[in-house]
C-alpha cells in the first residue's frame, strides 16, 4: 500500500491552503498513493507570530471541509486534513479523515495542547482509530507525538499499522538551516519521530510545513526505525512510501504491561 506524506507552503489564506493542497493530492493520486496527510492546522493555518492566519467561522471551515471531501472524490484518495475545527466547548484542534468516496469517518483530536497553545485550543478528551482501504492508522498530533508517545503506544496498542503525525515547526524568517536528516546538531524532532515508530514496531508518517528554516523534515519510517524516505528541507512536495502492513506488528507496544503502573500515578 503507497501512502503520502504533504509538505506545502504556509497557506496565505484558506483558498491559498486549498489551491495547494488540491495539487499536492493530483501529484500523490498520479503515483498511485492511497491516502495522503497534510500538516497540523493546515486550514486555516498554523498560527505562527511571523504570518497572518485569515479569520475563521464554523461556515468558512465546514465549506473548506466539504472541498476537500470533492477533491478526495476526484483523486480516488484518502486524505487526512488538519483544521481548525470549533466545537460546543470551543475551538479545537484536529484532525479529519476522508475516505476516498467523500466519506468524513472522523476526526482525531489533539489532546495534549502545548503550554504556548491553552489561549489557541482547547484539548480534545479521545483517540481513536481509523481504516481506510484496510490499513488501520491512528493520528498523533505534533506535540503530543513528540512529547506524549503514550498517544502513539495506544495507538499500536489497537491494532493501528500507521501512526500520521501531522506538526508544525520551523520558520520562515529566523532559524538553523539543517544539513543533513537525523543530523546529531539538529533539534531532537526526527530523533523523537524515529523512536514512535521502533519503539511500537510500527510505520510512522510526519508531515511537516515546507519552511525556510524547518526543525524537523517530513518523513515516514519503518517499524525498526528505518527511514524509508524524508523530503528534503524547504522543498515544497510529496513523498510516498510503499509499506508493507505485515511488518507493522505492535510487538513492542503490545508487550506493554499497564498492569505494573496501575497505581504509580
Amino acid at each position: 500500500m503507497k501512502i503520502a506524506v504533504a509538505s506545502p507552503p504556509f497557506p496565505s489564506s484558506i483558498a491559498d491552503g486549498l489551491h495547494r493542497l488540491e495539487k499536492l493530492v493530483k501529484d500523490a493520486a498520479r503515483q498511485k498513493a492511497e491516502i495522503i496527510c497534510f500538516p497540523e492546522s493546515y486550514i486555516p493555518g498554523y498560527p505562527l507570530e511571523e504570518l497572518t492566519i485569515e479569520e475563521t467561522s464554523p461556515e468558512k471551515l465546514i465549506t473548506a471541509l466539504n472541498k476537500v471531501c470533492t477533491i478526495a472524490v476526484e483523486n480516488n484518495i484518502a486524505i487526512i486534513l488538519p483544521m481548525d475545527w470549533y466545537g460546543p466547548n470551543g475551538k479545537l484542534n484536529l484532525a479529519h479523515v476522508i475516505d476516498k468516496t467523500g466519506k468524513v469517518l472522523g476526526y482525531q483530536t489533539k489532546n495534549q495542547l502545548d503550554p504556548t497553545e491553552d489561549a489557541i485550543w482547547i484539548p480534545g478528551t479521545e483517540r481513536s482509530i481509523f481504516e481506510v482501504n484496510g490499513l488501520k492508522f491512528g493520528i498523533t498530533i505534533c506535540h503530543e507525538g513528540f512529547r506524549y508517545p503514550e498517544s502513539v503506544r495506544w495507538a499500536a496498542r489497537n491494532d493501528a499499522k500507521v501512526v500520521f503525525h501531522p506538526h508544525c515547526n520551523g520558520s520562515n524568517v529566523d532559524g538553523a538551516m539543517l544539513i543533513g536528516y537525523r543530523h546529531k546538531d539538529n533539534p531532537y524532532y526526527e530523533q523523537a519521530i524515529m523512536m514512535r515508530a521502533l519503539e511500537n514496531t510500527i510505520y510512522f508518517a510526519s508531515s511537516n510545513y515546507a519552511s525556510q528554516y524547518p526543525e524537523s523534515a517530513s518523513s515516514i519510517i519503518a517499524p525498526d526505525g528505518t527511514c524509508i524516505i524524508h523530503e528534503r528541507y524547504g522543498q515544497v512536495g510529496v513523498i510516498i512510501a510503499d509499506i508493507d502492513p505485515e511488518l507493522a506488528t505492535g510487538l513492542l507496544a503490545k508487550r506493554f504491561k499497564p498492569q505494573l503502573y496501575a497505581n504509580s500515578l
